[in-house]
């Protein structure tokens, strides 16, 4: 049973948290806007592709800084409770500083079954409508930096691979496409294309100034063609770059085209599970921050709330820096994407225990 205690805190911890993330997304949303406006007036972006791009922005980015806003949220309100003396009310009529953090452990477990299924339902579906956005509206630097990142040269089976240097997943379509077929690695043939689209109705492909060079021991037979409907044999996600493929893909599908990827051997193997081991690391960060910043803010200090706040921001600008250098160094190398995901949680799980039995003392 919750007593009164129990549930003010509760209140308090999550009204908080709610208020801050309302606070700060019209910020990121208004920086957005004054850098993207010129660009949708220039290309008539119509007002409710914009309104569906801030709908998917807004999941986007609670989700990129949810360790920071539940992280300072914790540190405001507990620092005021500390200010006012609340806490050493409480802990002087016999409340132990273990059963203080019952109700701040209780928001901390309904913030992550809510973070952990925004992971695997909300955010992908975000993610992929905010690229989407970039994509189809976007000219200047926002489609250059897609562009740089767009190549896919990906093995599709045994002996198959394919190229595309931009994907359009609105569309359906990508270009300079490029499939080549090796036996005992040797080239069988080489399939090129300006364009290539996928048709839903029928699950095949147009290619467009189609040309096939069938290497032959006596000399090459060359095919082509304006344009040219067939059925080749790799999904469609194939096309997709792999700068945000696993980012779009929900729990159950990601599940299964890992699998997929492992099993053809992909080289981006790494990259698609960072995304997936986030998906439950995030959610366990939450109980790791609420311990530390309970135990950072609950001591009235000479400074006030001043001083925690930016003990508060240090800490969580340290985490997500943490986060994010390991991420990289496990899509970028041999280091083991497990390890790396979790050590960010590993290393302030440490610090929250040292924290948490000097604040008993």
């Amino acid at each position: 049973m919750l007593t009164i205690l129990d549930k003010y805190i509760l209140k308090r911890y999550l009204s908080t948290f709610s208020v801050m993330i309302l606070m700060f997304i019209p910020i990121g949303i208004t920086i957005d806007i004054s850098e993207k406006v010129n660009k949708m007036i220039e290309n008539h972006v119509p007002f409710s592709a914009i309104a569906q791009y801030y709908l998917d922005f807004t999941i986007y980015f609670a989700n990129l800084l949810f360790p920071i806003f539940l992280f300072l949220s914790i540190i405001w309100f507990t620092s005021q409770l500390a200010n006012k003396t609340e806490i050493i009310a409480i802990l002087s009529s016999g409340i132990s500083f273990t059963r203080f953090l019952r109700p701040y452990i209780i928001g901390a477990t309904f913030v992550s079954i809510f973070a952990l299924l925004m992971g695997f339902f909300l955010v992908p579906k975000a993610s992929e409508g905010f690229k989407n956005f970039r994509y189809m509206y976007l000219i200047g630097n926002g489609q250059n930096e897609m562009r740089d990142n767009s190549d896919v040269y990906r093995q599709v089976n045994k002996d198959e691979y394919i190229y595309v240097s931009n994907y359009n997943s609105v569309s359906k379509m990508a270009f300079n496409f490029s499939m080549e077929k090796f036996e005992k690695d040797k080239l069988k043939y080489k399939v090129t294309a300006t364009r290539i689209k996928w048709n839903p109705k029928d699950s095949s492909y147009t290619l467009f100034s189609y040309t096939k060079r069938k290497v032959g021991a006596l000399g090459d037979i060359i095919e082509s063609a304006e344009k040219k409907d067939t059925i080749l044999k790799f999904d469609l996600e194939d096309l997709t770059p792999v700068v945000y493929i696993a980012e779009t893909l929900p729990y159950n599908k990601l599940i299964k085209f890992i699998e997929k990827e492992r099993l053809r051997g992909s080289t981006n193997i790494n990259v698609y599970l960072v995304v997936l081991y986030k998906k439950y690391s995030i959610p366990i960060s939450a109980f790791i921050l609420t311990i530390i910043a309970v135990a950072v803010s609950s001591m009235k200090r000479r400074g006030g709330m001043g001083i925690n706040l930016a003990i508060g921001i240090l800490l969580a600008f340290a985490y997500v820096f943490l986060d994010k250098v390991f991420g990289v160094l496990a899509e970028k190398s041999t280091y083991p994407p497990i390890i790396a995901v979790w050590f960010p949680n590993f290393v302030f799980g440490i610090l929250a225990i040292f924290l948490l039995r000097n604040a008993k003392r």
